[in-house]
């Protein structure tokens, strides 16, 4: 089942924390490296909270969950950029759950549902080295439009990344 989330109320929050437990995990050590693991990974999970509120705060960004057998196994999160276009960003699954084509099947329903309002587009920025996320994304369909990624909320680069884009126009 898929979950359209809009508002930071309808997230089950154990639940999604777990599929973003890895990134918190390397978030905690990395910011926090003066607490104890289990305090950090406190600190990395309250900021993400907060820039849950944030996000949720801007009209046409959504979160999309792949649920299954009662699981949430795999999201992304979308933020509208122009009419009926949007970018791609937290495209995760759980570790425990990976290689199993959760992904594969996340992008299926979200391109799937994206099509009931007619054409769009969505934009990625995915690290050069992340070949595991370049390849489910080239396997949906996604192409790599430039070899430099583009943060479409804020306008930087990065040199490291690939430019990705999915076009159902």
């Amino acid at each position: 089942m898929l979950h359209t989330i809009t508002k930071i109320k309808d997230i089950d929050e154990r639940k999604f924390l777990d599929i973003y437990a890895e990134g918190n995990a390397e978030n905690a050590e990395e910011l926090y490296p003066e607490y104890e693991p289990a305090e950090a990974l406190a600190k990395a999970e309250a900021s993400f909270r907060e820039f849950l509120l944030e996000f949720f705060s801007e009209e046409g960004n959504t979160y999309y969950i792949l649920e299954e057998d009662g699981v949430w196994v795999s999201a992304l999160r979308l933020s509208a950029t122009g009419e009926r276009e949007y970018y791609l960003e937290a495209l995760e699954t759980r570790p425990d759950l990976r290689r199993r084509g959760c992904a594969k099947r996340l992008f299926e329903a979200v391109f799937a549902e994206l099509k009931k309002g007619g054409g769009f587009v969505i934009r990625d920025c995915v690290s050069k080295r992340n070949l595991p996320s370049l390849r489910t994304h080239e396997a949906c369909g996604f192409a790599v439009v430039s070899d430099v990624g583009t943060n479409y909320i804020d306008g930087s680069v990065n040199e490291r990344c690939f430019g990705l884009e999915y076009d159902c126009r």
